[in-house]
């Protein structure tokens, strides 16, 4: 039976706003790529938007970027607040290129001050693959479903040879290790993943060991 005109309407507009968004989401992809390829070796700290400049998490964040800067390394960011701003006031710091990929959200995320290369994304996949296209390593700071998000995936990529293995380290053992504890004595046992799939992430506690794991397997 055919539907009432009206309805048939709505459902054509649906359809072709829906058509439309793609180019928007493929003029993402363009200016992401054409702005991002000038800017290796990059590396990607994540970490919650919610913790303030007092914590000392945001201090420790700050002093790996300073210290990866300093060897060389681009620091790039979601370019938000919290912990992406510590990261990427310590690739200002440091001496480098500070980027910050910023997400279009109603809350909580406004570009910080200390990117100097900025974009902004209003599709979280967008963002997500510019991420994985450029940088060289992850470093993963605390942080909430959004920092999970993103570690989840790039661990997922790598588990299915999607990408090329690249470090992921988990930084602050109190924090990540009982996530961790939770795959080896639940996931492992019951064969949902391997037991080498362990060996994509790392915990790490110091800044300099940061460093020093990164600068042995990320040669630049």
């Amino acid at each position: 039976m055919p539907l009432p005109d009206e309805r048939q309407y709505i459902i054509d507009d649906m359809t072709i706003k829906e058509s439309w968004r793609l180019f928007k989401i493929m003029a993402e992809f363009v200016d992401g790529f054409e702005k991002l390829g000038d800017y290796f070796p990059s590396i990607a700290i994540f970490g919650s938007a919610r913790l303030k400049r007092t914590d000392p998490i945001y201090s420790k964040a700050e002093t790996i970027a300073r210290l990866l800067a300093k060897k060389g390394y681009n620091i790039i960011t979601g370019g938000g607040p919290g912990i992406m701003e510590a990261a990427n006031k310590g690739a200002v710091e440091g001496g480098t290129q500070s980027i910050g990929l910023n997400i279009e959200l109603p809350f909580e995320q406004q570009p910080n001050e200390y990117a100097n290369v900025k974009l902004s994304f209003q599709y979280f996949f967008v963002r997500k693959v510019m991420l994985i296209k450029y940088s060289v390593a992850y470093i993963i700071m605390p942080g909430g479903f959004g920092t999970l998000d993103e570690m989840f995936e790039a661990i997922t990529l790598i588990q299915t040879k999607k990408i090329r293995p690249f470090p992921v380290i988990l930084v602050g053992s109190d924090y990540w290790g009982g996530l961790v504890d939770w795959i080896k004595k639940e996931m492992i046992p019951k064969g949902t993943i391997s037991p080498e799939d362990m060996d994509i992430i790392q915990i790490i506690d110091d800044p300099e060991e940061v460093v020093h794991m990164i600068q042995k397997i990320v040669l630049i």
